[in-house]
């Protein structure tokens, strides 16, 4: 059981550190980067602690979840054992905020399943 896990994890913290990497630089794909920007507007405006009174800048909170994705990416697939255990947990709960956003601006159970399904594939590797 130990090779699909580490497999999986290779995999998974590989797509982590690419999509966090689109996220940061417009060189990767200029047309994904213009999306990402026009898609942030929107998830600021449902930050989960906008009732607490604080709204991100848009731009800031792209940076810092594209710089989350990638180091967390990273270290889940290249760092020590503890390190990928709070990697992984760094990553289920941006998971679980990218459903939450989804879900608050009403989009279809389409544009959720990507990041259920990797919610679903990191508590896998949590639980295993």
């Amino acid at each position: 059981m130990a090779l699909p896990l580490a497999v999986l994890r290779v995999l998974l913290g590989g797509f982590f550190a690419l999509t966090g990497a689109a996220k940061l630089s417009e060189q990767i794909s200029a047309p994904v980067s213009e999306q990402m920007k026009a898609l942030f507007v929107q998830f600021a405006e449902v930050f989960p602690l906008k009732v607490f009174g604080y709204q991100p800048d848009p731009m800031s909170y792209q940076v810092a979840v594209g710089w989350l994705e990638l180091l967390a990416g990273l270290l889940l697939v290249l760092g020590p054992p503890m390190l990928q255990e709070i990697s992984n947990l760094l990553l289920t709960l941006l998971m679980m905020g990218a459903i939450f956003t989804l879900v608050s601006l009403k989009e279809s159970l389409n544009t959720c399943i990507p990041a259920i399904v990797c919610l679903g594939l990191l508590l896998l590797l949590d639980i295993c």
